[in-house]
């Protein structure tokens, strides 16, 4: 077993990208193209069940449908501890998206960030989002038809090169032209109460 000192979210992260447990997440990704662009969505689930908990030390041991055990101390950031029982189901889901377009008229080269989260309320059992935001707005400072690569021109300078598979869409591309990219990404942590048998 492994032992963490996290809050109830970092654990997820970790649940959900493989470093906690080796679980196998349920995933499922959705890719829709319009004609100035494109976006790709993605979210993974991963559902435990909490076999043990020692109040003590804010301990709560969970287990996957795979039989995966961890041990995970719950930090005070999270609420309602005490609202935890063996049997409670623990969900989490982790959605990612990223939507590419060209845009119609130019701007500057800009990025913005934004955040979110929501605990559950007092009395509860725990859980709660985070959540951010990030749009950037790059300049297209090469174009390469034969590699079938783009060179994007960040706001600090930065360059990225973006591989365009669809030589339809390459053709619509110029150097000049401005692309703006948005990825988001949310965290959600759910408790469920043990069912009654």
């Amino acid at each position: 077993m492994k032992r963490m000192s996290r809050s109830l979210f970092v654990a997820a992260c970790l649940v959900l990208s493989g470093t906690a447990w080796t679980a196998e997440p349920e995933t499922s990704v959705n890719v829709t193209k319009s004609e100035n662009g494109a976006s790709v969505q993605g979210t993974s689930k991963v559902t435990a069940t909490i076999v043990g908990i020692d109040a003590a030390t804010r301990t709560v041991t969970l287990k996957t449908r795979s039989g995966k055990v961890i041990e995970l101390e719950v930090t005070d950031e999270v609420r309602n501890f005490d609202q935890l029982a063996v049997g409670d189901t623990v969900k989490v889901a982790y959605h990612e998206s990223l939507s590419l377009s060209l845009l119609d008229k130019k701007s500057e080269a800009s990025r913005t960030e934004s955040q979110s989260a929501e605990r559950s309320v007092p009395g509860a059992k725990p859980g709660g989002t985070v959540g951010r935001e990030v749009t950037v707005i790059a300049d297209v400072v090469a174009v390469n038809a034969k590699t079938q690569m783009v060179m994007l021109k960040g706001p600090k300078g930065d360059t990225i090169d973006l591989h365009v598979e669809d030589p339809e869409r390459l053709k619509r591309i110029k150097k000049g032209d401005q692309i703006k990219a948005v990825y988001t990404e949310a965290l959600a942590v759910s408790v469920e109460p043990a069912t009654m048998k």
